[in-house]
């Protein structure tokens, strides 16, 4: 197994989201289905404004309003997990038990989920140096490819 997995962002059941509202007693309209089902099968993690456009496609009689009202809901019960990765915009992936992390290509705004375990054990290590004991953390690394770096200035 290579050191750095890519992990696979889309759930197989698109049903996944609503039925864990329903698990934690909300009402399920169908319009918050339709929205439900689209993150669910979301392979990428869309703003707010993509949702919305994925969703009048299905059911033209959904507001942007609605969108932004079930997926703060959404937020709010655990469900979605928020991310602003510095475009301006916040967007949203489903909670999953398993632990990954971010690398944004800042030419297309592509983000890639990766698992490392070196990286975890680094920062498991940086923690106990510093008195803590971790029990959470994100990490976003932000990137172009390497065939486009040796055109782009540097950061440092």
């Amino acid at each position: 197994m290579p050191e750095t997995e890519r992990i696979k962002s889309a759930d197989d059941d698109p049903q996944r989201i609503e039925d864990l509202c329903v698990k934690k007693g909300m009402r399920m309209t169908e319009q918050r289905r339709v929205i439900a089902r689209i993150l669910s099968m979301a392979s990428d993690h869309p703003d707010v404004e993509e949702v919305y456009r994925r969703s009048a496609a299905i059911d033209n009689k959904i507001s942007i309003a609605t969108v932004y009202r079930t997926v703060r809901l959404f937020e709010e019960a655990g469900i979605l997990e928020r991310h602003d990765f510095r475009d301006g915009r916040s967007r949203y992936e489903q909670v999953t038990e398993e632990h990954h992390d971010h690398l944004i290509n800042l030419q297309t705004g592509e983000v890639i989920e990766f698992h490392n375990d070196e990286i975890e054990r680094l920062q498991q290590i940086v923690a106990r140096e510093l008195g803590f004991n971790l029990v959470d953390h994100r990490l976003e690394l932000y990137g172009i490819p390497l065939a486009d770096s040796k055109k782009a200035p540097s950061t440092k």
